[in-house]
């Protein structure tokens, strides 16, 4: 049983080493763990860092990719080097390292396929009100779109089983941690989540500058990730909409048509009410045809699971240092 604990950097030099002085080197349940470090185009010492430091590997990229393209670099390398387990920690050492086990633990119960570490971000002390605020509410909302129990959608230390990870596509370049939710939701892995403790970052996030950046990105990602997932229900509560005011105003027309004042005018909301219906008889039409391109898009998902496991057993490589393009201590450099 091999954990390898994979943590997405951008200019961490400074708070690497303390968070991989928490990692624990032995785990109940794990024969063995490795860390790899993934340098997202650094432009401070963070490769260097990370191996004077205790990383096993650094997978380090020339320029910035964004966190999800990142995270998902360091779940591939992951699962090609025999993980059976991989945790996702940040490096700004936000997490505690030592808590590890306790997240793996379910994991290696059988117990889940997914697991969340809880910040419990409605009460954390060092958020504004209006970010705590904004955590519960976007929680809220991604456990409805996401059909799970979790209650910090937007935390970053995670636990996934092999086969919950070979099942991974994060598709958008912004953050993985809320299409991932709602990837596992509607595939129906078993998810938990188990209460952590988290640090106060002083540091500017390095995910969006602003309040209001963040939320527009991770707005637009909660709205394709469903859509994709979900695309009858968006088109059909969307055409009922337009449906319903198309009965309201038709409504409206007849009783003016047939009431005290019988054959007076009203023609517009007739008119408004024939286009409403329109849209909305469109609009159901595209649920229809997208539904049926989701049907073929699992399928497709399906294949590519099938192709990635497969192609993880055809590799044969024993740990992170067998990879091509990892940087290791016995090295120094790119291999």
């Amino acid at each position: 049983m091999k954990l390898i604990v994979q943590i997405p950097c951008y200019n961490e030099a400074e708070h690497l080493p303390d968070t991989l002085a928490a990692i624990p080197r032995q785990v109940p349940g794990v024969e063995s763990v490795e860390i790899l470090v993934i340098d997202d185009g650094s432009d401070d010492d963070t490769a260097a860092v990370a191996l004077a430091h205790g990383a096993d590997a650094v997978l380090r990229f020339a320029g910035r990719q964004g966190l999800a393209r990142v995270f998902k670099a360091g779940i591939d390398a992951s699962i090609r080097a025999g993980a059976d387990i991989i945790v996702n920690t940040d490096g700004d050492n936000q997490y505690d390292g030592t808590e590890i086990p306790k997240l793996v633990a379910p994991i290696l119960a059988g117990e889940a396929d997914m697991v969340v570490g809880d910040r419990d971000p409605g009460t954390l002390s060092h958020f504004s009100l209006a970010k705590r605020l904004l955590q519960r509410l976007g929680s809220w909302l991604m456990r409805h779109l996401s059909g799970t129990t979790v209650s910090d959608s937007t935390s970053g230390f995670r636990a996934y089983s092999r086969e919950a990870a070979l099942r991974i596509n994060v598709i958008n370049d912004f953050t993985y941690t809320l299409e991932t939710l709602i990837q596992a939701g509607n595939r129906r892995l078993q998810i938990v989540d188990v209460p952590i403790q988290a640090r106060h970052t002083p540091r500017q996030s390095r995910l969006a500058p602003t309040t209001l950046h963040y939320l527009k990105n991770a707005g637009g990602t909660m709205a394709r990730a469903y859509a994709m997932y979900e695309p009858l229900k968006v088109f059909f509560y969307t055409a009922a909409m337009f449906m319903l005011g198309a009965a309201v105003i038709g409504l409206r027309f007849l009783f003016f048509y047939f009431g005290p004042t019988a054959g007076a005018g009203n023609v517009q909301s007739l008119i408004l009410a024939a286009i409403l219906a329109i849209v909305g008889f469109q609009l159901l039409s595209l649920g229809l045809v997208a539904d049926l391109m989701a049907a073929n898009r699992k399928l497709l998902e399906e294949q590519l699971y099938r192709s990635r496991r497969r192609d993880s057993l055809d590799l044969g490589v024993d740990g992170l240092a067998s990879l091509p393009g990892i940087m290791t201590t016995s090295e120094g450099h790119s291999a």
